[in-house]
């Protein structure tokens, strides 16, 4: 095969099963192909997904008709690498390449260089950014504003860089420091190969992600639990600052990236596999950090499938486990404790809703918001922190999310 048709290939099937099936890329197996090439598919099927409509709207004028969805992918994938910097000449022949590779696509291989060939580098960029489907645009414009969805959509379009949480005098490559202590790093390059990785100096996390945790401000010698903890940033935290965690989460595959990233760091924590909803523990804790489950809805800088395939059809079951997971958690607490309350949502029924009905469901329960570094009064939303992406847009911005700590009577 042609060089780098590989990979193109492979983020060619990737794009058909996210657009043509509904499938979510971390759900997808592996592509057999060498690391690099593996890594480079996953990188490019990501950047066409945050570029579909515009991309289209490039395509649209220069066909009478859209054709096959793999070749349609593969016409998107080159629209998308010219606007990149990718060398045209390379870029059109291997997208001929790959549509010559299928028995029902061969046919089309002309079509496919007579389009491209008219496409120019800059077209891509004259477009409007893509927009979120209306499940989730119609709340954040409600919530937010119009200019504010806008302005998060914007961000959406970009490659998201890389966020790192550092442990205290840790080797750690160069980077910006963000105002919330976070550091910055351009994206791209293998995370294992940065300063610092081996010695388990710090953890990708990002810098909204990390948040939470310092919302707790745990302190040594406290008992913590970290409910929903994989795959660890927020117990790495937690074990940093010299809590004695409990880290559980329902799922034994993902702690078993929990346990390989304590084993890395050399941070200490209990780990436990089980539900929630049904787990009792054997003495109370003095704070609980609940990162609940969500719709994710503030992850799509990193997860640009997640509007083709989620419709918003869960969100009603969602909260409902929320407000169970949230009145559980605040039983495992002394008289007194704390409980932090994330999600990595956009919407305020997974956020400002469910503090306000927690307040409601517990009276004396209270809802404290301290003064941490770097965060802007701005973000201060329902008795909590709303973080959005369009925050530090000039920086790269940050995933969504919102998190608010709750205290118990003495």
């Amino acid at each position: 095969m042609a060089e780098g048709v590989a990979a193109r290939a492979a983020a060619v099937q990737m794009l058909n099963a996210v657009l043509g099936e509904g499938r979510m890329l971390a759900d997808l197996p592996e592509p057999d192909l060498p690391p690099g090439d593996r890594a480079r598919a996953r990188r490019l099927a990501e950047e066409v997904l945050r570029r579909v409509e515009p991309a289209d709207r490039v395509l649209a004028p220069l066909m009478r008709k859209a054709p096959p969805l793999p070749v349609l992918n593969g016409l998107r994938l080159a629209v998308v690498e010219l606007s990149l910097g990718a060398a045209p000449h390379g870029v059109v022949n291997a997208a001929v390449a790959l549509v010559r590779q299928g028995k029902r696509t061969q046919h089309l291989s002309g079509l496919v260089n007579a389009v491209l060939r008219q496409v120019e580098p800059a077209a891509l960029a004259t477009q409007p950014v893509q927009k979120l489907p209306r499940w989730m645009r119609q709340p954040m414009v409600h919530a937010f504003g119009r200019e504010a969805v806008a302005a998060i959509e914007a961000v959406h379009a970009l490659t998201p860089p890389l966020d790192l949480t550092l442990r205290d005098g840790a080797e750690a490559p160069e980077g910006l420091a963000l105002p919330t202590g976070s550091l910055r790093l351009a994206a791209g390059g293998q995370v294992s190969a940065l300063p610092g990785y081996a010695a388990g100096g710090w953890w990708v996390q990002d810098a909204a992600a990390a948040l939470p945790a310092r919302l707790m401000a745990a302190q040594p010698g406290e008992r913590v639990l970290d409910l929903c903890a994989a795959p660890g940033g927020k117990t790495m935290q937690l074990a940093a600052a010299g809590a004695q965690v409990t880290a559980l989460d329902i799922s034994g595959p993902r702690l078993a990236r929990l346990r390989e990233n304590l084993t890395r760091t050399g941070l200490p924590a209990e780990v436990v596999t089980a539900d929630a909803l049904v787990w009792t523990p054997e003495a109370p804790f003095d704070a609980v950090l609940l990162d609940a489950p969500c719709s994710a809805t503030g992850t799509v800088r990193r997860h640009p499938d997640l509007p083709f395939v989620k419709d918003g059809s869960e969100l009603d079951n969602l909260t409902a486990l929320q407000d169970l997971l949230i009145d559980r958690a605040l039983g495992f607490l002394k008289p007194g404790g704390r409980l932090v309350f994330a999600t990595c949502s956009l919407l305020p029924a997974e956020g400002e809703d469910r503090i306000a009905a927690a307040l409601t469901r517990h009276p004396g329960l209270r809802a404290d918001l301290p003064d941490l570094q770097g965060v802007e009064p701005a973000w201060t939303s329902g008795g909590g922190l709303r973080l959005r992406p369009d925050y530090w847009a000039d920086l790269g911005g940050m995933d969504g999310f919102f998190c608010a700590r709750l205290t118990l009577p003495g």
